[in-house]
C-alpha cells in the first residue's frame, strides 16, 4: 500500500462510501468484458472508445494537446487520432479481465520481444538498470513479458487512489509479473536504489507530470519531468535501457529494447541530471511522434507560463542560484 494511502477503514463514511461505488462500476465492467474471449472483449472495448467516448468532452485536453503538440496537422488528423487513443484505452481496459493470457510464452504467445540483447548485456554487466518506457499500448504487458524470461525487476507504480480498485490490480500485476510492486514515494526510492546497489533491475514509466520534477522539454513544451531515473542512474552507475511497447493487431504486442542511453559525464552533478531527464524525455517524445494513437493525451502534462506549480519551480531555481558560491 501507498505511504499516501491510509487503509479504507480509516477513511471518512462519505469517502468509503464513494470509493465502493466506483470500485462498484469498475468490477461490473471487468465482469462484462469477462464474458468474452480475448481478443472479442479487446474489440468491443476499442469499439465502445472510439464511438462513445471519442465524441464526449473528455476528449477535450486530448485535443488540445495534440493541436499544440503537432500544429501542421489538421483537425481532420487531429481527430483520427483521439479516435485511435480512445480505442485503444478501450482496449487496455477490456485486458485488465484478461491479462493473465497476454504472455510472450505458452501455446499462444502474444508478445514479441526485440532487442533483448541489451537487456542481457545489462545482466551480464553485473550492475543494476533501469527500464524506462511509458504509457504506450497497453503498458501492464511489460512486466508480464519481463516475468515471462525471468527478468526479476522491481516496477515502480502509481497506486490508484481508490483502495478496493488498487488492491485487486497489485494482486492481477503481482500474478502476471511476478515482480515486485514498488510504490512511487520516499520509501520507494529507496527501495529502488538498494535494489540497483545490489544489480538488480528496476521498470518505471517516466512519461507523466511530476508536480516536483524538473523542466525538460517534450514537444517543443517545458514540461514537469521526474528526474528520479536519471538521479538513480548517475548516482550508481546504472543502465538506461529505453523501452517501447506497440499494439500489433488486436491484443498482440510488440517490446522493443533499445540500446543503452549514455550517461552524461560534464563534471557537474546538476547538469548531468537534466541532460539525462532530457534524454529519457526525448527518447519518449520519439516512439510517441511515431505511433500517436497509442499514447495517453489526456495527461495534462504541461502546466501555463502563470500555474502556480511554474512560478514555484522558477522561485526555487532562482533561490538555489542566489545560494551557489561564486
Amino acid at each position: 500500500m501507498s505511504e499516501s494511502s491510509p487503509p479504507p477503514n480509516s477513511l471518512p463514511l462519505a469517502k468509503r462510501l464513494r470509493y465502493c461505488l466506483e470500485a462498484a462500476g469498475f468490477f461490473i465492467v471487468i465482469g462484462f468484458f469477462k464474458l468474452f474471449a480475448l481478443d472479442r472483449a479487446s474489440a468491443i472495448g476499442g469499439w465502445i472508445g472510439r464511438n462513445l467516448i471519442a465524441p464526449t468532452p473528455m476528449s477535450r485536453r486530448a485535443i488540445a494537446n495534440l493541436t499544440a503538440a503537432f500544429p501542421e496537422k489538421s483537425a481532420a488528423e487531429i481527430g483520427a487520432i483521439v479516435r485511435g487513443m480512445w480505442d485503444n484505452l478501450g482496449r487496455v481496459l477490456a485486458e485488465y479481465a484478461h491479462l493473465d493470457k497476454i504472455h510472450m510464452t505458452g501455446v499462444d504467445p502474444r508478445i514479441e520481444v526485440v532487442g533483448k540483447e541489451h537487456v542481457d548485456r545489462a545482466q551480464a554487466s553485473g550492475k543494476g538498470f533501469l527500464i524506462v518506457s511509458g504509457h504506450f499500448a497497453n503498458w501492464e504487458i511489460m512486466p508480464s513479458a519481463g516475468g515471462d524470461v525471468g527478468l526479476a525487476a522491481g516496477v515502480i507504480v502509481r497506486p490508484t487512489n481508490n483502495p478496493y480498485v488498487r488492491r485487486w490490480l497489485e494482486k492481477l500485476r503481482i500474478r502476471n509479473s511476478r515482480a515486485e510492486q514498488i510504490a512511487k514515494g520516499p520509501s520507494g526510492t529507496r527501495r529502488i536504489f538498494a535494489l540497483l546497489r545490489r544489480g538488480g533491475a528496476a521498470q518505471l514509466l517516466a512519461d507523466q507530470r511530476a508536480s516536483e520534477g524538473i523542466l525538460v522539454p517534450f514537444f517543443g513544451r517545458d514540461a514537469f519531468t521526474t528526474p528520479a531515473p536519471a538521479a538513480l542512474a548517475l548516482k550508481l552507475g546504472a543502465t538506461v535501457l529505453p523501452v517501447c511497447n506497440t499494439r500489433l493487431n488486436g491484443s498482440r504486442f510488440l517490446i522493443r529494447v533499445y540500446p543503452p542511453i549514455e550517461l552524461p559525464n560534464s563534471g557537474d552533478s546538476d547538469r548531468d541530471l537534466i541532460a539525462l531527464t532530457a534524454a529519457i524525455t526525448q527518447f519518449i517524445e520519439a516512439r510517441v511522434r511515431e505511433r500517436p494513437h497509442e499514447w495517453l493525451w489526456i495527461h495534462k502534462r504541461w502546466v501555463r507560463e502563470d500555474a502556480p506549480l511554474r512560478k514555484r519551480a522558477q522561485a526555487l531555481r532562482e533561490s538555489n542560484k542566489a545560494t551557489e558560491p561564486n
